[in-house]
């Protein structure tokens, strides 16, 4: 195995959606195979995976660089014109710490809040801003510089340069080399290298890698055309001019970059300096507040008595009262008081406001203090539900109430948890949609120029809830056409590079994440329609220690207070809740 003296600093995983083929799960096994001990992830103006990258770099014994390439508004990010504003510049970012990828955070939130234009988009006004702790490569032939001088204008690019080498500082900015074999590179490297002499700015060379082998190319062109809605071939198809755009080894590099191995060198200087920690597991609970109250835990504690006389009668049995005092114990042990206290407010909000609330579901109706104080209506004593299935101190993940909200007041209670906490600490939290097993060999077959039916012929064999490599195993037919028509064959294994690839973002169903402090100082987020999501999904800001809290919104509810209201009508002394569970 080689050693590298070269890093991979411009690459777009799966999270480039529909245009990035590098699968995270797959591109560290390849790295290793290079004897890269690191490599960057830059996806087009987002950090989706940067999470997600770092652990699995981490895992795999190598280094993992948080970068994003950005988009640079040509005027300002407010500006927003079809003819001056639609054709943004590229521009690479890296972390070199915390601080950095504070700065990363900040500037890919505002670039979506702030600049979306057809695209996310930065401005020179952001970079001057949060620049800090940022090391950039000035970009491919999108980047600002390339452009100027394939206009021509050698000048403009210098100044350019120069500016830039200005807001990162000396040793922060570097002039990005690279060579896919296409003509208006080849044109435009010995400008490049002229540029760097000059100014003294470094060169970095970089491949823009969007697929790990050579042999992926096609898995790449069918991406983009699945995004675009083109076929192969088709003129005016997005696809790549060569198949160069792949994960390459330090002697591929060194073969294109001769005498200019500083160029090589530069990008392991740089991995060497960068270094972002992710904090996983520490909780970030907000400070619940109410007039009146300094001491939270004491007055959990008062609540929670005062519902168990409420529940149980003013001499309670022992083994009740013993359970409260254990289970108040672990709560506030853990520093899950704050927590409880959180929805118990909440709940109590969405009752005064006649917005009816689930009577609890999950773990945690395990819980005797949260059947006590309201969240839960169901009796955990009576029942023999299991406190520890919700929380013990051996459990690394937060605890987790599932609420059920009639569907038409859930909103309302969520505006009641934005005004109390503040917009900034409270937001939606992304989902992403993934190509199934079905929509990848109708996408495939479209963009192939298969014929119609037999695309429809074999998709039909695909249970919508099976994997490609399940349905091969349960459809007899499916694994019949699969080994004798060369066409179909080529239709699943094409499908199967693609089956499971993110292919856009919703917004999760139910999931509200509420934090201590400004969510942009922590997470990426963005715009989806007027609402505002993080960039990172439930589970992976569960990891970073966030709040977050499942609205459910359940048409049930609705329905059965509407049957209330209208018993109510010829039968006023009606109670819902006094019907027992087993009629």
């Amino acid at each position: 195995m080689e050693q590298s003296g070269f890093v991979n600093l411009h690459l777009h995983t799966e999270y480039s959606l529909l245009d990035g083929a590098c699968r995270i799960k797959e591109l560290f096994p390849r790295i290793k195979e290079l004897g890269q001990t690191a490599v960057a992830v830059t996806d087009h103006g987002n950090m989706y995976g940067a999470v997600e990258f770092w652990n699995e770099a981490s895992a795999n014994g190598i280094k993992p660089i948080i970068g994003c390439e950005v988009y640079v508004a040509p005027r300002s990010r407010h500006d927003k014109d079809g003819r001056t504003d639609s054709s943004p510049y590229h521009l690479v970012l890296l972390c070199e710490n915390n601080e950095g990828y504070r700065n990363l955070v900040k500037l890919v939130s505002f670039a979506s809040i702030e600049g979306f234009y057809n695209r996310p988009r930065v401005d020179r006004e952001l970079l001057e801003k949060y620049h800090g702790r940022l090391i950039c490569l000035s970009g491919c032939l999108a980047g600002e510089i390339p452009r100027k001088l394939l206009s021509g204008n050698y000048a403009a690019a210098k100044e350019c340069a120069l500016y830039y080498q200005g807001v990162f500082g000396r040793d922060n900015y570097f002039i990005e080399v690279q060579d896919h074999g296409i003509g208006d590179e080849k044109k435009i490297l010995p400008l490049l290298y002229k540029l760097s002499r000059e100014t003294g700015i470094p060169l970095a060379a970089t491949n823009d890698c969007h697929y790990l082998r050579k042999t992926d190319s096609e898995t790449q062109n069918i991406l983009l055309c699945i995004q675009t809605g083109k076929t192969l071939g088709e003129p005016n198809g997005m696809s790549f001019e060569t198949d160069e755009f792949y994960v390459k080894s330090a002697d591929e590099m060194a073969a294109l970059f001769k005498g200019h191995e500083e160029a090589l060198a530069n990008t392991v200087k740089i991995a060497e300096r960068c270094d972002v920690e992710f904090e996983f597991g520490e909780i970030k609970l907000p400070k619940f507040t109410i007039e009146g109250v300094t001491d939270n835990e004491m007055y959990f504690r008062e609540l929670c008595q005062k519902g168990l006389i409420e529940r149980y009668g003013s001499s309670p049995p022992a083994e009740v009262t013993e359970r409260m005092e254990y289970e108040l114990s672990v709560i506030t042990k853990m520093g899950y008081t704050d927590y409880f206290l959180i929805v118990w407010d909440f709940i109590r909000y969405a009752r005064g406001h006649n917005v009816p609330v689930g009577p609890g579901r999950g773990s945690g109706a395990g819980s005797l203090c949260a059947y006590c104080i309201g969240i839960t209506g169901i009796d955990p004593i009576k029942y023999k539900l299991l406190f520890e299935r919700f929380l013990n101190p051996e459990r690394v993940s937060m605890p987790d109430f599932d609420i059920d909200f009639c569907i038409e007041g859930r909103q309302s209670v969520k505006d009641y948890v934005v005004r109390k906490y503040g917009a900034d600490k409270v937001s939606e939290i992304i989902a992403f949609d993934t190509l199934k097993a079905r929509a990848a060999v109708r996408d495939v077959g479209r963009v192939m120029k298969l014929p119609y039916q037999l695309c429809d012929r074999v998709a039909k064999q695909i249970d919508p809830r099976d994997t490609l490599a399940q349905a091969l195993k349960s459809s007899d037919e499916l694994a019949s056409l699969y080994r004798t028509d060369r066409q179909v064959r080529k239709l699943i294994d094409t499908a199967l590079n693609l089956e499971g690839m993110p292919r856009h973002t919703s917004t999760h169903a139910a999931g509200v994440v509420i934090s201590a402090v400004p969510l942009s100082d922590l997470v990426p987020l963005q715009k989806s329609d007027d609402t505002i999501i993080t960039q990172y999904t439930m589970g992976v800001l569960e990891s970073l220690g966030l709040l977050k809290m499942d609205f459910l919104g359940l048409r049930n509810l609705t329905i059965i207070r509407d049957t209330v209201n209208e018993i109510h009508r010829t039968e006023p002394d009606f109670d819902i809740n006094a019907i027992p569970l087993d009629d």
